[in-house]
């Protein structure tokens, strides 16, 4: 264990340092050497001896084909965390811890199994063939999952431990590796609780080189595991690398969704030119009925007017009676008398004649 950390290397780290004296945990006073300034001072011995232990219980269960879920989500954290879990092959969770990540591992793992469709999908160029906001939304859905899950993307069972930075922060990750009897390797800073940690690492898990350097240690011995297991036949594949079979399965996968998505495409252009087709035939309809409707109104018009010029044409009859009635209005004489006159004429010239 000395070839992979010292003395010197934790006291340059700042591991010794813990939190201010009125922020603490009176558990975590057994491996508390004493205060300076106000602020604890942990016991570098016993960090080493207990650092010890966790880096061979990584080691060995590394070598026997286990996993170890690397967790940290807090700012400094995070990029050790990834980078550390990356170089040895070991799944990692840094953005944050989404409840039942552990104890509703079935759920989660459809979500991962989701944002690998999606990946398949764009890769394959199917949100290219989608229409704009179906492929913004699936985009952002997308991102959204490479956020969350991207570190345990290839972990298709539960972990066989966990490693924690901060573990008041993570107290739901520690709570569920406990409910499902998983051992927890985690740092124990002066304010954390080590009961429920399996493998206690005293240290300080805020300063950046400190995590740095305890991500480190817990890295190589996931490696100098994965390099035991190769020796003695143990196949243990990098997380990222993907055998043979599954570069077939998911190739086979790719070009499936990449005819669905064709297929797709396809019925949605057939159905939106038939819709425009529908469209323009009924546009073309418009004038036609309009042309038909135009003689038929002429003629209404038409009619009408002859009806107006016959209404105001006078009959023959009212005619003769207004010309009558205008000499009778001259002579001062009634219309009645004039004609009675006229019908006693003849009897007049018969009486003289006789």
């Amino acid at each position: 264990m000395s070839a992979v950390v010292t003395m010197s290397d934790l006291l340059a780290a700042g591991v010794h340092f813990g939190h201010q004296t009125r922020r603490w945990n009176p558990k975590m006073e057994r491996f508390l050497w004493g205060e300076r300034n106000g602020i604890y001072i942990i016991d570098l011995r016993q960090t080493l001896q207990l650092l010890e232990d966790a880096y061979a219980y990584v080691r060995d269960t590394v070598a026997g084909g286990g996993t170890i879920l690397f967790v940290g989500t807090k700012r400094q954290a995070q990029y050790p965390i990834q980078r550390h879990a990356n170089a040895c092959g070991m799944p990692y969770v840094n953005q944050r811890w989404l409840g039942g990540m552990l104890t509703n591992f079935r759920t989660i793992r459809g979500r991962v199994t989701k944002m690998l469709e999606y990946e398949r999908m764009q890769s394959a160029g199917d949100f290219n063939n989608m229409p704009k906001k179906e492929a913004l939304l699936h985009t952002r859905e997308l991102t959204k999952l490479q956020r969350n899950l991207n570190g345990i993307r290839n972990m298709d069972k539960l972990p066989d431990a966990v490693f924690v930075l901060d573990t008041p922060k993570e107290h739901i990750a520690v709570a569920e590796a406990v409910r499902l009897k998983l051992p927890v390797v985690a740092v124990a800073d002066s304010n954390s609780d080590p009961d429920p940690i399996t493998y206690v690492i005293p240290g300080n898990d805020d300063a950046i080189r400190s995590t740095e350097l305890l991500c480190r240690v817990i890295a190589d011995a996931a490696l100098e595991g994965r390099y035991m297991a190769e020796r003695s036949g143990v196949v243990v594949a990098p997380a990222g690398e993907r055998s043979p079979e599954e570069e077939a399965r998911i190739a086979a996968q790719q070009a499936e969704a990449q005819r669905a998505a064709m297929a797709e495409a396809a019925a949605r252009e057939a159905r939106i030119a038939a819709d425009q087709a529908k469209k323009a035939a009924a546009a073309a309809a418009v004038p036609d009925m309009r042309s038909a409707e135009a003689p038929a109104a002429a003629a209404d018009v038409g009619g009408d007017a002859v009806a107006a010029a016959e209404a105001s044409v006078p009959d023959a009859s009212t005619s003769d009676a207004s010309a009558s009635a205008e000499p009778a209005a001259e002579t001062g004489e009634p219309a009645g008398d004039a004609t009675g006159a006229e019908a006693l004429a003849p009897s007049s010239a018969s009486q003289g004649a006789s």
